[in-house]
């Protein structure tokens, strides 16, 4: 909790200077270039923070020589084609999203002129945004994060830390149909490699994820498996909570979830995705075509391992397993 409340201060402190100079943005805008961050959930301060980090490394820093417009969509598909539309009329210079595929379709949707560099975690070729990774053509580039890909490798690894589990729930969301897929399609591979037993859930709510968990409490099943996916990253204290109050051994995406309370994680290091998102938009503003920048691919993966929440559920981690781990939370 501790650590919550800390990050809670330094968003605030983040986004203090940022609310003070959103009074004088119109008249900012006449000289400075703007750029449109539209997310599909709340802003989060060290993502924030690294696509700042990208800005300045070509030159360019928040209200001395560039505006940034934040809309945040809290999750709703509507307020992000809204928000997307209304920064197509204020005629941004480039538009960056984050919060995966639903965000960068509804920039897409918006302009077919404004750059956009979005950030996701599935194949933008075989999505259409692009038309290939090297030359991706049209308005469009970005980072593609691969977390669906790596639904593999995180069963394995929760395996080492869990060798007895046989039975499997996963929580896919079905709005990110993409992504679920891609999730369904792997892990059903590698489960049935394993031995292992598998049931997938459906949420994409609070609600649904409460009614997944009393499923859990009645059928019991030895481990926990959260897709990739920006509404369960919305939910992460939710869902390691309830993890925790069920005593259910879980793995996840991001470093986020167990820098919450969860158990442990394997993907890609979010914060240097938003620090080439930035990276970009500042090429872009100097005069690089998306058509000619190509699709960066991350290669920063990242094993985290939550020793106090390990301990709170009866398991040894394997030393092999803390000598993989790029941190220990202890």
């Amino acid at each position: 909790m501790q650590f919550n409340r800390l990050k809670r201060r330094e968003f605030i402190t983040l986004l203090g200077g940022t609310a003070v100079a959103w009074p004088l943005a119109a008249r900012a805008q006449q000289t400075m270039p703007v750029i449109g961050l539209l997310d599909i959930r709340s802003p989060d301060a060290d993502r924030l923070r690294a696509f700042r980090q990208g800005l300045k490394d070509t030159g360019y820093a928040e209200r001395e020589n560039v505006v940034i417009e934040y809309r945040s969509a809290e999750n709703s598909p509507d307020l992000l084609r809204e928000f997307a539309a209304d920064l197509v009329r204020r005629q941004v210079a480039v538009i960056a999203t984050a919060g995966g595929v639903a965000a960068a379709f509804a920039a897409k949707a918006a302009t077919k002129t404004i750059p956009i560099v979005f950030v996701i975690n599935d194949d933008p070729v075989r999505l259409g945004l692009v038309v290939s990774l090297a030359r991706p053509g049209g308005n469009l580039t970005g980072i593609n994060v691969v977390t669906g890909e790596l639904a593999a490798k995180r069963l394995e690894l929760l395996r080492e830390l869990v060798p007895g589990a046989q039975r499997m729930a996963v929580l896919v969301n079905p709005t990110n149909a993409a992504s679920a897929e891609t999730t369904v399609r792997d892990l059903e591979t590698v489960a049935r490699a394993l031995g292992m037993q598998i049931q997938f859930f459906n949420v994409s709510t609070i609600r649904e994820i409460d009614a997944a968990f009393a499923t859990f409490a009645r059928e019991r099943p030895d481990v926990l498996f959260a897709a990739g996916d920006p509404f369960l990253a919305s939910r992460r204290v939710q869902l390691t909570q309830l993890a925790a109050f069920h005593r259910l051994p879980a793995t996840y995406a991001l470093r986020d979830y167990p820098e919450a309370g969860g158990l442990m994680s394997y993907g890609p290091n979010i914060a240097d995705a938003f620090r080439q998102v930035g990276l970009y938009a500042g090429r872009i503003l100097k005069g690089s075509k998306p058509a000619d920048l190509p699709v960066v691919q991350s290669n920063k993966f990242e094993l985290v391992v939550n020793a106090g929440t390990a301990r709170m559920l009866g398991l040894a981690v394997p030393p092999t397993l803390l000598a993989l781990a790029d941190e220990v939370i202890e």
